[in-house]
């Protein structure tokens, strides 16, 4: 194989682990809410916490993918995501913070990584095609997560299911060691961390008109994922859903996603100017998610799903444009997962 059908296999797996870690606590959140006699406001205060730490993260990455590779800080993303999603098996209001916020930082890593790897040894023309595959990893560990956790978590427990996850995030970052010597190979030691790597990664964004529009609009795109992401397992379930039934119906939803990531890169890279098609997802984003704002429990399951599926189709699908290709020597945080 080439050393691009290489990388985009090593970081779809290592994308698709990462969004398992991710998304779990969203898919077991209603039996964690259950035990601690939680308000599900409490769901979104977790994904503030990891969302702060990942704005940290992807801002101050960059020097450390330039000076250790960045299959090395994927490894690390997967090391760290693991150790924060066990931590959320504590149980307790430390336990959950240290979760959110090692596992966030964790988890934001591993998109400007695999970005950097793939943007180095991709094709130009093909980019928007290897980026939608790489990220069809995103909505097949959504996928994996809402099909997987709810049974296991009936088998052992959430607190099991959290170190089961755990474990696999770290184990995998293992397996991915022998391609090291092969891809950290532009790595530059002497690169050191500078607290101005957050001052230059904002202004080398605000300067490039065209990184600061797809900022803006990659904004949105990751907002609206965001929410979707950690709320609607438990939204069904607060509409009367069992979780079982909860999670194998976002399992259903993101699915769409999956085929929806490459169709889009294909539009992209073949037929259609990319900042058409994502203007087109934007709008099927915008009227999906209000629809979804409108659900209640005489909704049947059907038009649930269909709602669902078209925000998956759109808000979770719009990767490929939202991952430019960098150079290599100055990687910039992917703003979108």
């Amino acid at each position: 194989m080439s050393p691009c059908q290489i990388a985009l296999i090593a970081m779809f797996l290592q994308q698709t682990f990462a969004s398992v870690g991710k998304v779990l606590p969203a898919v077991i959140a209603p039996l964690v809410l259950a035990e601690l006699g939680a308000d599900p406001a409490w769901v979104g205060v977790y994904y503030g916490l990891a969302a702060a730490a990942s704005l940290v993260a992807q801002m101050g990455c960059g020097s450390f993918i330039v000076r250790y590779g960045a299959l090395r800080m994927s490894q690390v993303a997967l090391v760290l995501l693991g150790g924060g999603v066990a931590m959320a098996a504590v149980g307790s209001l430390p336990g959950f913070a240290a979760s959110a916020i090692i596992g966030g930082g964790g988890a934001a890593v591993s998109t400007p990584t695999s970005s950097q790897l793939l943007g180095r040894v991709s094709p130009p023309r093909l980019a928007p095609l290897v980026f939608s595959i790489k990220q069809t990893a995103v909505p097949a560990g959504l996928l994996i997560s809402g099909f997987l956790a709810p049974t296991i978590a009936g088998a052992l427990g959430w607190h099991g299911t959290a170190l089961i996850t755990g474990a696999a995030c770290v184990a995998f970052a293992a397996m991915l060691q022998p391609l090291r010597a092969r891809f950290d190979d532009d790595r530059v030691p002497s690169r050191r961390f500078r607290l101005s790597d957050f001052r230059t990664t904002i202004a080398s964004v605000l300067k490039a008109p065209d990184l600061r529009r797809l900022s803006f609009a990659c904004f949105a795109f990751n907002g609206v994922q965001s929410v979707f992401t950690a709320y609607f397992v438990t939204y069904l379930v607060a509409l009367g859903y069992e979780l079982a039934a909860a999670g194998f119906l976002f399992s259903l939803v993101v699915a769409v996603a999956v085929p929806c990531r490459i169709l889009w890169g294909w539009v992209g890279s073949f037929h259609v100017r990319p900042r058409l098609v994502m203007a087109g997802l934007a709008l099927g984003m915008a009227g999906s998610v209000a629809l979804a704002g409108l659900f209640t429990a005489a909704w049947p399951a059907v038009a649930m799903g269909l709602v669902g599926a078209v925000l998956s189709a759109t808000a979770m699908s719009c990767t490929a444009f939202c991952c430019p290709r960098q150079p290599a020597s100055r990687p910039l945080a992917a703003p979108v997962r």
